[in-house]
């Protein structure tokens, strides 16, 4: 079976970066975190036992203590039949939950370092962020990169999708290329925008004298360093041998931000009667 990197089609980028979903994968994860962080508890079972218990039921749950389980192991089977019943939204109010209940800080901060490095794996929306699950990649995010892949230009279009494939491969995430992906997208419609060969600097300086599209200045010489960034000795763009330290937040806000200048430039030149 084809990798997900290596299918022609992608899913809607909400799912393939999980903003209102959690595949089975994501949620198995988070469970064996879980399950991990509640067998290794100091003191557990039993002198804690009645104690989280308490929280559980009383505070998470909202149920009568006296209708809990009256053993450990029972517990935790009630747990993971909610686990992996309920909505994607209440697996992340359970983890957060159960991140902040038991007093020791430096345990529950482990557990939740574990659980950032499964949401980021995984393309979570989401991470804990001072004790609390925080989003981000927002809806607009999302939106921007989903209306860049909609546009019905061929070598911009593709080199939007590669730039996703490549960031969302959970496998073998290559941030590298997919940034060098992101910045192509852009450098592609600014040369058909000049209708000429040129490097994304040469095509945005082009545009800004014909001033047929109007960029403003500093919009312009922000692509423009971005531009000299994907050039510069980390090799993004000419493949050193030496991998340069990048990760997915890096890869993410060069796709975000390139698809977001494609789909400006696409209003731009329409305005301006030029047609892509």
């Amino acid at each position: 079976m084809k990798l997900f990197s290596q299918r022609r089609d992608i899913k809607p980028v909400k799912n393939v970066i999980q903003i209102e979903s959690m595949d089975n994968d994501l949620r198995n994860r988070l469970w064996n975190s879980l399950l991990e962080y509640l067998n290794n508890v100091p003191d557990i079972p039993p002198s804690l036992t009645p104690a989280l218990l308490k929280k559980i039921w009383d505070e998470y749950y909202k149920q009568p203590i006296d209708t809990a389980p009256d053993s450990w192991s029972k517990i935790k089977n009630e747990i993971r039949r909610y686990f992996f019943a309920c909505q994607y939204f209440e697996v992340y109010d359970f983890i957060e939950f159960i991140a902040n209940v038991y007093p020791d800080l430096s345990y529950n901060q482990r557990f939740m370092e574990i659980c950032n490095s499964i949401f980021k794996e995984e393309l979570s929306a989401f991470r804990f962020v001072g004790g609390k699950i925080t989003q981000i990649t927002s809806e607009e995010e999302i939106a921007e990169i989903e209306e860049a892949l909609k546009i019905p230009i061929s070598p911009v279009q593709q080199h939007i999708k590669r730039s996703l494939e490549l960031l969302s491969n959970k496998k073998e995430p290559d941030y590298r290329n997919s940034i060098k992906e992101s910045i192509s997208s852009v450098e592609s419609i600014c040369k058909l925008i000049v209708n000429k060969e040129a490097t994304l600097t040469d095509a945005i300086e082009t545009i800004e004298k014909g001033k047929k599209v109007k960029i403003h200045r500093f919009l312009g010489r922000a692509f423009k360093e971005l531009y000299s960034y994907t050039n510069a000795a980390e090799g993004i763009r000419h493949g050193l041998s030496n991998e340069p330290n990048l990760d997915f937040e890096d890869a993410k806000f060069m796709l975000v931000s390139c698809s977001a200048f494609i789909n400006y430039l696409m209003v731009k030149s329409s305005k301006a009667g030029i047609k892509l």
